[in-house]
């Protein structure tokens, strides 16, 4: 049985997608129209192909720019702020694609250590995750607003 995993990504971050596969496509068919040869032009090409099968994969899941509710559940697509237990500083991130997203907001991702942590947390819930080194952590959800909602709050 096949499972999808849709990613919620910005409509911007869609756009960028889509300008860089364009352009991707193009370079894959002027190596080929100019008959680039070699060990290095085929390792190049090998690399393009790979990301214009990333890209694609990316662009058939993606759930684009769809605010999730208003409903103070940490999940992809929401700006989420914590406080770290042990220190009491605080972060915001956006819940999302890292790598794909661009500007102010740090990006974390629900496979990373901390976004699988909050990944459905409730505003004032306390969540514990391991770092690589092995250390824990614990966060308090603070916030947890849609994309949308903070980015034109913050305009």
């Amino acid at each position: 049985m096949t499972s999808i995993n849709q990613v919620w990504i910005s409509a911007q971050a869609h756009e960028r997608l889509h300008q860089e596969l364009a352009a991707l496509r193009d370079l894959c068919s002027t190596a080929a129209e100019d008959g680039e040869t070699g060990e290095n032009a085929t390792a190049i090409q090998r690399a393009r192909q790979k990301r214009i099968q990333q890209i694609h994969d990316l662009l058939v899941n993606a759930v684009v720019g769809e605010d999730p509710p208003d409903d103070g559940v940490a999940e992809p697509g929401m700006v989420v702020t914590v406080r770290f237990d042990d220190t009491g500083e605080t972060e915001s991130f956006l819940l999302g694609l890292r790598g794909v997203e661009h500007g102010d907001t740090e990006v974390f991702s629900i496979e990373s250590p901390l976004g699988a942590a909050v990944l459905g947390a409730r505003v004032g819930e306390r969540r514990a995750y391991r770092l690589p080194s092995g250390a824990e952590l614990s966060v308090t959800v603070l916030t947890a607003v849609p994309y949308g909602l903070h980015k034109a709050a913050a305009s």
